[in-house]
């Protein structure tokens, strides 16, 4: 056989079996977590963590400026937070608080929804609702306060009106994004059905921008929130029934520093308590059970 037949010839290997012994027992592969890192994977565990150190934090600076006027401890709060919630007091404020709240907030989506359908559904509600954000949304809602006192009167419309108006812009510029946002193919798979105006925004384009949706209630959320204390500051007092910031407005002129820090408390435990209960419970419930967002 000639030197180029050789190079052309295949090569043969020759063929062996190999017996596989499979062991009568496998171990499990996965082992357990310790204790501890189970607790610490836990997001609430580790959100303990961190308040339990702010608050060690709090109580070591006010102890070293020893000047309790100005910054009282972590325990002087604690105490006139219970003795607040125990005599009646800031739950009664913050009830004030909650129902204002609760009917700005209201107002504020529906508006907004009614802002986006007619800006999804027609060229000139997206040129009104792009001209009204771009008008209101950079104004700060408080600044509104003085004429919705000259145009309301001195009470709880006022107030409302200004959380209306701090909720109404960032709630619905974040609804239009989310919905501008949605894939051409499912535009086209709700017109093909022949779903249009409302119908075509609640049942195609709300559930694919749902997390620019709920997005934009976060925000709409801390915007009103904040701005109703702000409010209640400058004036919350309606028929001798004032809100949880005129709980801390009064203490501040009363110099009880430690009532005011309460009072503060109070305002961060309630964002804490939506944020986390809330808001998370929704998130867990779709946006992440659906796969649209990671843990």
């Amino acid at each position: 056989m000639s030197d180029t037949a050789m190079k052309l010839t295949p090569f043969a290997r020759q063929e062996h079996e190999y017996d596989i012994h499979v062991p009568a027992t496998v171990g499990d592969a996965a082992q357990p977590l310790a204790f501890a890192e189970r607790m610490w994977n836990s997001s609430t565990v580790r959100r303990v963590v961190i308040l339990v150190v702010l608050a060690c934090i709090w109580e070591a600076y006010a102890r070293i400026s020893n000047n309790p006027l100005l910054f009282p401890t972590f325990t002087d709060t604690v105490i006139a937070w219970w003795e607040g919630i125990t005599s009646g007091v800031i739950p009664q404020r913050l009830g004030v608080t909650l129902r204002m709240l609760v009917m700005g907030y209201s107002i504020g989506l529906v508006l907004a929804g009614l802002f986006v359908t007619l800006a999804i559904s027609t060229r000139i509600g997206a040129d009104l609702l792009s001209t009204l954000t771009s008008m209101f949304n950079p104004l700060p809602a408080i600044a509104m306060l003085p004429l919705a006192l000259l145009w309301f009167g001195l009470g709880q419309p006022a107030i409302v009106f200004t959380i209306v108006n701090s909720v109404l812009w960032a709630v619905a510029l974040n609804t239009q994004a989310g919905c501008l946002a949605v894939s051409p193919t499912l535009r086209m798979a709700g017109q093909t059905f022949g779903l249009k105006g409302f119908r075509y925004v609640v049942k195609v384009l709300m559930p694919a921008a749902f997390p620019a949706i709920l997005s934009g209630l976060k925000i709409g959320w801390a915007f009103a929130w904040r701005t109703l204390i702000a409010a209640e500051l400058v004036f919350g007092v309606s028929s001798g029934r004032g809100g949880l910031g005129w709980f801390i407005f009064e203490n501040r002129n009363l110099l009880d520093t430690a009532s005011v820090f309460a009072g503060l408390l109070t305002v961060m435990a309630v964002g804490l308590f939506v944020e986390s209960l809330i808001f998370r419970t929704i998130e867990v419930n779709t946006i992440r059970r659906w796969g649209m967002q990671q843990a």
